[in-house]
């Protein structure tokens, strides 16, 4: 019988951009959150990214980031070419389909699902950052919570659909 004793991989988000790309995004994140502290924002931006990779790992899983963590992949949204270059690093472009915010369609099972897929793709979730659509404790400007899929054919999933392109 033969017994591992090998530590599991754990990454580092912050690998995924280069420092200049994380500030950029981290700073994108305290523009649209006033008083935001650095710290709390980029730990935002870290937590978009590891849903950003336990997406492309994961395609066609539905995951769905928490209301801070939307807040964070909206910033790395908009810096388009800090997407597209990750995108290449991770082997997919995944996308995101807006929807107007209703907390109604919370799932509570998908942050679950989505923390044990960012686990799985060795990266470890921050538990505060990860909370149900109710809980203000860390405030920040996003409100989304998304719905179920599109009709078929359109997409294959939430706002964190991964497709070919």
């Amino acid at each position: 019988m033969s017994i591992t004793t090998e530590a599991p991989v754990t990454r580092d988000a912050r690998d995924l951009l280069t420092a200049e790309e994380l500030e950029a995004v981290t700073a994108t994140v305290q523009i649209n959150n006033p008083g935001m502290g650095t710290a709390v924002a980029e730990e935002i931006t870290l937590e978009a990214l590891k849903f950003e990779a336990a997406c492309a790992f994961n395609p066609g899983a539905r995951l769905k980031p928490s209301r801070v963590v939307d807040e964070g992949w909206h910033a790395l949204i908009l810096h388009t070419r800090i997407k597209a270059r990750l995108a290449k690093t991770l082997g997919i472009f995944v996308h995101h389909v807006p929807e107007a915010p209703d907390t109604s369609r919370h799932d509570p099972h998908a942050l679950a699902r989505t923390q044990a897929a960012i686990e799985a793709a060795g990266y470890t979730p921050v538990p505060a950052m990860w909370t149900g659509p109710s809980d203000t404790s860390i405030p920040v400007a996003a409100s989304c919570e998304h719905s179920p899929a599109p009709p078929e054919g359109t997409c294959n999933g939430d706002c964190s659909n991964t497709g070919p392109n």
